[in-house]
């Protein structure tokens, strides 16, 4: 039996439907009509034999097959994307000073550093990781060019980059003690997930004990990873040894963004903005 190829457009299609909710919104985004976006997914379940959307009255959910599939599409889009890249990018040369925020690493900022200079050799980058206030108060004495940070709430200076969620996480054998307040990690105040952390404890009536403070998000993961304490981190860069929890209140979301000159250094900025966003797509697939 031949195995049949997956046409790249109709995968692009059914992923944009799942992510944007609808097949109207997802037109939009790909500047096709309803009907065209809704066809596209017709003929990758026809390809694949199966149903990938339920269409409800109240909109479109993904099957099983369809959870199953959207992570392989994703995965699939964001290496056709980079391979294209790659075979097709113009030369760029320059140098970068970038300040990353720590809570993007460890999954996430070293592969996508390797692949940009791997497809742009050409151009150097200085990397600096710490807290989103401390880089962008770096960036505005002249230290670092551009920062990729949190926006915080109400905030609207910074290119909006990604949105990921903000979960509860402990270690795969941790459970909340019963006798005492929750035991968690945090990083100092001032902080945007402590912040939000302390509020959806404090709204939900749950008691709690912030038992570990450090200046790093790297510092407050171990101490998650040792089965210490719970703590808050973006759900993009969850590092290994750590698992969602599924029965504490919900934070919401972060914007990550881009601040400083991004339009004056655009030649250097839209290559990488690109894989940085395929770094998220691979680790949500």
């Amino acid at each position: 039996m031949r195995v049949p190829d997956l046409d790249l457009d109709l995968l692009r299609g059914f992923v944009t439907v799942a992510e944007r909710g609808g097949f109207t919104a997802a037109g939009t985004a790909l500047g096709l009509t309803q009907s065209a976006i809704s066809l596209k997914v017709k003929r990758l379940e026809d390809i694949l034999g199966k149903r990938v959307l339920d269409r409800g009255g109240r909109g479109v959910a993904l099957t099983r097959e369809g959870e199953t599939l959207l992570a392989y599409a994703r995965r699939i889009l964001a290496l056709n994307d980079e391979a294209v890249r790659r075979m097709i990018a113009p030369p760029v040369e320059g140098r970068l000073r970038l300040g990353v925020a720590d809570h993007f690493i460890p999954r996430n900022l070293a592969p996508v550093l390797a692949s940009f200079t791997r497809t742009y050799p050409q151009v150097g980058l200085e990397v600096e990781v710490g807290r989103s206030h401390e880089l962008r108060a770096a960036m505005a004495d002249g230290a670092l060019d551009l920062v990729l940070g949190k926006r915080r709430d109400g905030e609207t200076e910074g290119r909006p980059i990604f949105t990921e969620t903000i979960v509860w996480v402990a270690a795969p054998d941790w459970t909340p003690p019963a006798e005492r307040p929750l035991p968690i990690a945090m990083l100092p105040q001032g902080c945007m997930f402590r912040d939000r952390a302390l509020a959806a404890l404090a709204r939900a009536g749950m008691a709690f004990e912030v038992v570990f403070t450090s200046a790093s998000l790297p510092g407050v993961a171990a101490a998650a990873q040792a089965g210490f304490a719970t703590t808050v981190l973006g759900r993009a860069g969850l590092p290994p040894g750590l698992v969602e929890l599924a029965d504490l209140p919900r934070c919401g979301t972060a914007e990550m963004c881009l601040f400083g000159d991004a339009e004056g250094r655009s030649a250097l900025v839209e290559p990488l903005i690109g894989f940085i966003r395929d770094s998220v797509v691979l680790a949500a697939g």
